[in-house]
């Protein structure tokens, strides 16, 4: 017997030691990660309490720093910015706005240079698809495409169609889709025409393993762009998906916010458009009329700014920008986001806003696509009625928007929701404008999504019942990775 628990001790003492070391050597390997104290401390926490399902869930879902070398080439990110440079662009020393300018502009780099364009804004996605294809029919030299997802349904295929044609016709179509949002696109037979045609389609960061690192769920291109010609793009919240389309989901349509531009201010998201093709192909776009002399280009009353970001960079300069413009306002923070799990800076800044007596409303979906986000978000209700905000939950069509507008004179419209995921872990863009008319449209469009929205009230939250109170603070400690 005395033998027996000897044993038992001994494999015990083992088995602790084994984890400490395991622990400890985990602890090393995050510390060298270089994330924020509370962040450090909750992963080695988590892997001290799940050695096994903790690793692995760090290993597919964790926010580890991506290997710089592996997405932005230094070569193919200075050419691009080369090119899409002018020594003619400059920040308006009198705009009200030109201090956040200037933060957007240090913090996001030389595609981030305000310029001048023409600025049109897409509340519904067929109207939308309609304006994205017949620009592509004029298209000359070039047309650019990259999406998070891009989906082989009606709505992909017309897209795609169009593509093609330009195709045939000799234009350099290029078109970048993610690994993971278009998984269903990505491979197989369905761009083949497009191929065939002469196009060219690339997976950025393609579902794979490599030796150490998995390439899932973290480190994604959410951006949707459209570039024709270097003269007119695209971008914000709606994918190449029937979702977005009523004439092909009818009534169940997303609601979702776009913007088109021309002139000057395309220059941003092609150069954003070719670091990313760059990743994925280690080759440039070549043709010289990428970048079109400014002489070319119309000249266009809207000021008009571009910001990207993503995990190659420790700069979160569209964090920064909504950081900036909720925390400076001084009569209204308007936002509209899909996915809202703020983090400590933005929820300050919206509490501490509101206090101020500033008029602030959030605009989020009463049905989201994922519910643990939708429950996390709830979970940041109450403190923010208590410091004034007002909280909107509009339905019951899904809203997918990513909208922010600041006093009288600061819209932005883009892919990111008000979310770790969109600030830290994937990439991103967003497009602001500093003109008061500009500000004005959105705010419209805020107002009109009011009349189908309930409001979120302090008695209704105190109502609610302690296993949904209990789901929604689960949910929130998944922040970090929603």
């Amino acid at each position: 017997m005395a033998l027996a628990g000897w044993i038992v001790d001994h494999h015990m003492a083992l088995l602790w030691t084994a984890e400490v070391v395991w622990v400890v050597a985990l602890s090393v390997w995050i510390l060298f990660e270089r994330r924020s104290p509370a962040a450090t401390v909750a992963w080695i926490l988590a892997l001290a309490a799940l050695p096994v399902a903790g690793l692995l869930i760090y290993f597919f879902f964790g926010p580890r720093r991506f290997d710089r070398k592996k997405l932005r080439h230094a070569r193919g990110q200075a050419k691009a910015r080369a090119a899409g440079a002018h020594a003619s662009d400059a920040i308006p020393p009198t705009h009200r706005a030109t201090h956040l300018m200037r933060m957007v502009r240090q913090a996001a780099g030389p595609s981030a240079v305000p310029r001048r364009g023409a600025l049109r804004i897409f509340a519904e996605g067929d109207t939308l698809y309609d304006a994205v294809v017949e620009d592509i029919a004029k298209a000359c030299d070039h047309v650019h495409v990259e999406y998070y997802i891009f989906e082989p349904d009606e709505v992909g295929t017309r897209l795609r169609d169009a593509l093609t044609e330009r195709a045939r016709a000799g234009v350099r179509v290029r078109l970048l889709v993610d690994g993971f949002g278009s998984s269903s696109a990505a491979s197989g037979a369905f761009f083949a025409p497009l191929r065939e045609a002469g196009g060219h389609v690339e997976r950025f960061n393609a579902l794979k393993i490599t030796r150490w690192r998995p390439r899932l769920a973290n480190f994604r291109t959410h951006r949707k762009i459209v570039v024709v010609d270097g003269r007119v793009a695209y971008t914000g919240g709606m994918n190449v998906t029937r979702v977005h389309s009523r004439r092909a989901s009818g009534d169940d349509a997303w609601r979702d916010t776009h913007a088109r531009v021309e002139g000057h201010a395309a220059r941003g998201l092609q150069m954003t458009f070719a670091e990313d093709w760059y990743y994925a192909t280690e080759q440039e776009p070549d043709n010289a009329e990428c970048f079109p002399a400014p002489e070319k280009l119309p000249q266009e009353d809207h000021l008009l700014q571009v910001a990207a970001s993503g995990p190659d960079e420790n700069e979160n300069a569209i964090h920064k920008l909504f950081f900036s413009a909720i925390a400076g306002a001084q009569s209204r923070v308007w936002l509209t986001t899909a996915y809202f799990v703020p983090d400590l800076a933005i929820m300050t800044a919206l509490v501490a806003t509101a206090m101020r007596g500033v008029d602030v409303r959030i605009l989020l979906p009463a049905k989201g696509d994922v519910r643990v986000v939708a429950a996390a978000a709830r979970s940041y209700f109450d403190e923010l009625l208590a410091a004034g905000v007002r909280i909107f939950e509009y339905g019951p069509n899904v809203l997918h928007a990513k909208t922010l507008v600041t006093d009288e004179d600061v819209a932005i419209i883009g892919t990111a929701n008000t979310d770790n995921r969109s600030f830290k872990l994937n990439f991103e863009v967003s497009l602001a404008c500093y003109e008061p008319e500009v500000a004005r449209e959105l705010a419209a469009i805020f107002e009109t999504d009011l009349e189908r929205a309930t409001e979120v009230l302090a008695e209704d939250r105190a109502r609610r019942g302690r296993f949904t109170e209990l789901k929604e603070n689960i949910a929130r400690l998944l922040s970090p990775i929603l």
